[in-house]
């Protein structure tokens, strides 16, 4: 249990500095949809496919680095080398891309069909977000995950703090106090959301600063060639996965009728971000996980470990799924305020199941990740993507986001199937197959009954809930206990 013990440490570390700060920016949910605060359901939708693009150039703009970095890091005995080259490279290609992005930043908005004004705000977040990946990652692979923490969580409560003060307070502020009437303009709504977002990001790299001043800039050609060679497969996966997780909400705003596009995408993110729960569970075991298969990757019992991860994860997020199910139209209540948005709830168990899956796949990828077969995570988002694109663009028209729902969890089961393919050909795991089919049949079975034949009937699913944690504690039991002592 001794790597166990650590993977758990690191884990309830990066989970405070995944969980805490999304379980702030997830007020914003309830600040977005509550009536008033913005003007539509459309106008929220609107602010969704901005962050689409987002993400895929949050993507692009690292290419794969991050990851290169953490493998080269603990492979080469020249860790400076390895930070040196990492920082050089981001910085000219961010730099790079922020000068050329503002040159052509009309373009862009004709292209992507945002308001230019929009796309200036989105190139300098992009920029700022981007000097940060290797400063971060820095600290995960040096195993400081409190400063991770602190840093991350002060640059979301930042981010949360300004986004109450500009759609909330400072509308009434003007009228007694005249220096913030030079502030407030009125219907600027989804300018001061993104504002929020960029002065967050500034504070961020001021603190990383530091790191800068420390670190030799040694750049090494050769090491940069075989870090690219190593990344760019995780680039591509990376935008594949990007299609898969925000390129709905684009494809829904282009093949939907322009009268009605942006408020199906308002209500589908809405209740979306409902399956926030499953995601926060499995972005923070992520973060424990990623820097512990590669440390492990030696050690005698690895495989045992890594089989013993996968069996934890199922466990919990089953449980995770099923009490979001069960509960859904009363977090409904809490986090998406308005009901004009109610109306895409259909889509909360299947989101929630998907988010389970792509859980599952990112324990999966351990095989190719530690046997620098990086170029199958691409080959299978790819595939993802593939399933994703051609669902949505065959069914929208007719489904609207009923169709997005489904692509996103069609696509992550491929996912997973394929990773366990390719798995047990090239890096064989001992996963305990039985019990873990046993946790998604008995956990998706009850979530359907849940929802679907005895929604609001809580009594009903109470029991259903109680009797999975019941099986669950019992197969468990001894290692359970051993976690507890942990």
């Amino acid at each position: 249990m001794g790597g166990l013990k650590t993977l758990f440490k690191q884990t309830f570390i990066y989970g405070l500095a995944t969980v805490l700060p999304r379980m702030l920016s997830f007020l914003l949910v309830p600040l977005y949809t509550t009536d008033g605060v913005l003007s539509s359901v459309a106008e929220y939708g609107e602010v969704n496919v901005i962050f689409s693009w987002f993400v895929i150039f949050n993507v692009i703009l690292a290419y794969g680095m991050e990851t290169a970095f953490f493998r080269f890091f603990h492979k080469e005995d020249d860790k400076e080398q390895v930070i040196g080259t990492s920082v050089i490279s981001l910085m000219l290609s961010s730099f790079g891309f922020f000068i050329l992005a503002l040159i052509f930043q009309n373009h862009i908005a004709t292209l992507t069909d945002i308001d230019v004004k929009y796309i200036n705000l989105v190139i300098w977040i992009l920029l700022l977000d981007a000097l940060v990946i290797i400063p971060f990652a820095w600290l995960r692979a040096t195993q400081r995950p409190m400063r991770y923490a602190v840093i991350k969580i002060l640059n979301v409560a930042i981010n949360l703090g300004l986004n109450l003060f500009f759609l909330l307070a400072l509308k009434p502020l003007t009228e007694d106090i005249s220096v913030f009437q030079s502030i407030y303009k009125p219907n600027f709504e989804i300018s001061y959301i993104f504002m929020a977002n960029l002065i967050a990001s500034g504070v961020t790299l001021v603190f990383m600063l530091p790191f800068y001043s420390k670190i030799s800039f040694k750049f090494n050609g050769k090491l940069w060639k075989q870090m690219m060679q190593y990344g760019l497969p995780v680039l591509v996966a990376g935008i594949a996965f990007s299609i898969n997780e925000t390129f709905d909400r684009i494809l829904l705003k282009e093949l939907l009728p322009e009268n009605i596009a942006d408020t199906q995408i308002g209500m589908y993110s809405a209740c979306y971000k409902l399956a926030l729960f499953m995601t926060l569970f499995a972005t923070a075991y992520r973060l424990g996980i990623e820097p512990f298969f590669f440390s492990q990757a030696k050690a005698e019992n690895a495989k045992d470990n890594y089989a013993k991860i996968l069996e934890f994860f199922v466990a919990i997020g089953s449980v995770i799924l099923l009490g979001v199910v069960v509960f859904a139209d009363i977090l409904k209540v809490i986090i998406v305020r308005s009901e004009d948005y109610w109306e895409a709830m259909w889509i909360v168990p299947i989101i929630l199941l998907a988010n389970f899956f792509l859980g599952i796949y990112h324990n999966l990828s351990v095989w190719y990740k530690i046997t620098d077969r990086t170029k199958f995570g691409a080959y299978i988002s790819i595939g993802g993507a593939l399933v994703t694109l051609v669902i949505n663009i065959l069914f929208i028209k007719e489904f609207s986001y009923k169709a997005s729902a489904i692509a996103t969890l069609a696509a992550y089961f491929v996912m997973m199937i394929l990773s366990y393919g390719f798995g047990r050909k090239y890096y064989p795991i001992p996963y305990n197959l039985k019990k873990i089919a046993l946790y998604l049949v008995l956990s998706t079975g009850f979530s359907i009954l849940s929802f679907y034949k005895f929604r609001g009937m809580y009594g009903i699913g109470i029991l259903m809930l109680i009797v999975f944690l019941t099986i669950i504690y019992i197969s468990e039991k001894k290692q359970i206990k051993q976690l507890l002592k942990i």
